[in-house]
């Protein structure tokens, strides 16, 4: 069954938050900023290898990107690099996916993942997976991860479970309640309060019946213009089509073109170490933290009566800090940036 699955790692992300580190250029998916000497979208794809057979791995990624992953996955076939044209946002990029692996795989188990989030217990990571794919190959629903949390986060949007009863056929999935947008402070310290609140991980397992089922049901106009294109997928014809065609889509997220509307959807609740990577003070809760509280990433970084700071730098640059409480150095191609760690929204790139 195994040999069934397979992965779309949505790859086209601009890169607006991170700065300077991460730049429409080179957004932070292509970019090692764990300073372990792979980018988030390597340790992506190395992430789901035991999950997934590397020959069932598509990644979608903006056309001014499609070098960038060459680059980084050379194991990639050329063809499983699909470009967009255009962003469109989440639901025309996963419905161009599922009905290119329909072409060529009409009954594939699909899992959808963002390329730039962060995992820190693999080992809990691929008992999960594989556990919500064979959930989702013997019954017609759509499977979300969602993350036990630790802290009244604004950042994410929830999950709200019900979970009077689990399912019959996996005693750790439940039907959800309803998906909650990116809450104010207020409203994150009631969710964290109740047992029954997951963070909304953007990770997504489902068959590629189920969601092409829905996309037909739910945006019948964005169902036609890759329906029609059925014939020419994984042919010389179908980057042409797609330039012509993928505009045409209406920009929304899978979120609210399929999620909100579909009956069966679930929600496995997990916990191995998640991150989105949106923002440096997130970055840092997957680093390590010297005694004062620092997160340093970089070859030569020295702290003098420092605490709590974030220091981050990929040049092989001498860098010591003295006397800052709760800032931010983060210093990439030639652009500094040095403020307090609390108005990081405040910088980013444009």
């Amino acid at each position: 069954m195994a040999d069934n699955n397979h992965l779309v790692i949505m790859a086209g992300g601009i890169g607006s938050r991170l700065y300077p580190m991460s730049t429409l250029n080179c957004p932070k998916q292509f970019i090692d900023v764990l300073g372990c000497g792979k980018t988030l979208l390597q340790l992506t794809y190395e992430r789901f290898l035991p999950v997934v057979p590397k020959e069932n791995v598509w990644i979608v990624t903006s056309e001014d990107y499609k070098d960038m992953v060459a680059e980084q996955l050379p194991e990639m076939p050329e063809n499983h690099i699909l470009t967009e044209p255009c962003r469109r946002n989440t639901a025309p990029c996963i419905a161009y996916a599922s009905w290119r692996i329909k072409s060529q795989f009409p009954h594939a188990n699909i899992v959808v993942s963002p390329s730039d989030h962060v995992v820190t217990d693999n080992e809990e990571f691929c008992r999960v997976v594989p556990s919500s794919l064979k959930f989702v190959s013997e019954n017609d629903t759509i499977v979300t991860l969602g993350m036990k949390r630790d802290r009244p986060e604004t950042g994410y949007g929830y999950i709200q479970a019900d979970l009077s009863f689990s399912t019959a056929r996996n005693k750790e999935i439940f039907r959800v309640d309803k998906f909650r947008e990116k809450p104010n402070k207020e409203l994150a310290e009631k969710y964290i309060k109740q047992t029954n609140f997951y963070w909304n991980a953007g990770i997504f397992i489902w068959n590629v019946n189920t969601i092409i089922n829905a996309f037909r049901v739910y945006q019948p106009e964005i169902s036609e213009i890759f329906e029609g294109m059925l014939s020419y997928y994984n042919t010389p014809k179908e980057a042409e089509l797609i330039k012509e065609r993928f505009p045409q889509c209406e920009s929304i997220s899978v979120d609210y073109a399929i999620l909100e509307n579909a009956e069966e959807i679930y929600v496995f609740p997990a916990d191995f170490g998640w991150s989105d990577v949106g923002t440096w003070r997130s970055l840092q809760k997957s680093l390590p933290t010297d005694a004062n509280g620092n997160t340093c990433v970089g070859a030569q970084i020295e702290t003098v009566e420092t605490n709590n700071c974030i220091i981050h730098t990929t040049n092989f640059k001498k860098v010591v800090v003295q006397g800052l409480d709760g800032y931010l150095i983060v210093e990439q191609n030639g652009e500094l940036l040095i403020c307090k760690i609390s108005e990081e929204e405040h910088f980013h790139k444009k």
